[in-house]
């Protein structure tokens, strides 16, 4: 991915090892938050807005580290990977949906942090919570991404930044509040089912974004998009539960499996269009 010396966000902000932008409902507290922070890292599940380490109110650090060389790198990547995406979706967004963009604000940090959704580390890996309309990045994780989750290349990390940037575009055009409500009401099984469609749907949306980016700004390079879909593949609820040596259990899926991240991922890529990443009517996923 062509990204070096290009405009960087100035909605990236900075968490712990300094301060400064770059670019230009009850929780679950104590030792059981840890766990399920942990468990929900492992297996791909975002499960930030059930947890809450004590207290509210606008993002903290705890224990924040010295920033090193790797992560002003990582700091700038994103927030051209940021940039980017504010002027796909700035012009998609009315043309498709009728609305203007109300761009989110990307937090990078470094430890622990404090969102509206509660408290979050690096093992909770990348969210995005819709309470304060702001998605979270702890800069280690491109080393997790390629190290542990075997999806090395800039481009897998980007599709991961679009990926979270897409519930933002779900949150601008109602559908996560939507969603929310229905599973607030719902049994687990229904739940997890609803969770599916709504994170196939961002994958649809990070291609469509992909497709974008490749004509507006001449920046993909050969073997990104295969980058893009080795990630999708690595992060699937299947492929998560059996590195972890578990049985596969489709009932407990909340992502999708490899094959459902990557095909609607490359459906957003190939078409382009929001209509035809309606996962929510699918009668296959």
């Amino acid at each position: 991915m062509k990204w070096q010396g290009r405009r960087g966000s100035r909605n990236v902000v900075r968490r712990g090892g300094g301060r400064g932008r770059v670019g230009g409902g009850a929780g679950i507290g104590g030792v059981g938050a840890i766990v399920i922070l942990l468990l929900g890292w492992y297996f791909g599940v975002d499960v930030s807005q059930f947890v809450d380490l004590g207290g509210s109110g606008a993002p903290t650090t705890q224990n924040a580290s010295e920033m090193t060389e790797a992560d002003r790198r990582a700091e700038q990547f994103v927030s051209v990977v940021l940039a980017d995406t504010e002027e796909v979706w700035a012009e998609i967004l009315p043309q498709q949906a009728g609305i203007a963009y109300d761009e989110p604000t990307l937090v990078i940090f470094k430890g622990a942090v404090r969102s509206a959704c509660g408290g979050a580390s690096a093992e909770t890996g990348p969210f995005y919570c819709p309470s304060d309309e702001t998605a979270y990045l702890d800069t280690d994780f491109f080393v997790t991404l390629e190290q542990r989750l075997g999806a090395g290349g800039d481009f897998a990390a980007a599709y991961v930044i679009a990926h979270e940037v897409a519930h933002h575009v779900q949150q601008e055009v109602g559908t996560l509040r939507q969603v929310n409500e229905l599973r607030a009401r719902s049994d687990e099984a229904t739940s997890n089912a609803l969770s599916v469609r709504t994170e196939l749907q961002a994958d649809c949306y990070a291609g469509i974004w992909a497709r974008a980016a490749r004509d507006k700004f001449g920046s993909l390079e050969r073997g990104d998009i295969a980058e893009a879909m080795n990630a999708a593949a690595q992060i699937g609820d299947d492929t998560l539960q059996r590195n972890a040596g578990q049985v596969v259990r489709p009932h407990t899926f909340t992502h999708g499996t490899s094959d459902q991240r990557q095909r609607w991922f490359a459906r957003g890529y190939d078409s382009g269009n929001m209509a035809d990443c309606d996962t929510f009517s699918a009668n296959r996923l």
